[in-house]
């Protein structure tokens, strides 16, 4: 299991176009990819859980990740939770 903290970096946080985006990222690997904050923790893969965070820019996440690709999965995420392109 790896679990990194990443500041949020998105210009309008993760609002519904960037949840989508996110989830889908997500659901490309095969380990389970979890995003905790505000003392919620959800499946990064489930949009509706997703979207109850109302995550903004400037706020700080968790990502938990667990199984063979975990260390891609934390990376990718942190890439796209910090701004950056994934190509």
């Amino acid at each position: 299991m790896i679990t990194k903290s990443i500041e949020i970096k998105l210009p309008r946080g993760l609002e519904a176009r960037p949840v989508a985006e996110l989830v889908q990222l997500a659901s490309k690997y095969e380990s389970t990819v979890h995003i905790e904050a505000q003392s919620k923790k959800v499946n990064a893969k489930s949009i509706m859980g997703m979207m109850t965070l109302n995550l903004t820019s400037g706020e700080a996440v968790t990502v938990i990740a667990e199984g063979s690709d975990e260390e891609s999965a934390v990376a990718d995420m942190e890439k796209f939770l910090q701004g950056n392109s994934l190509k």
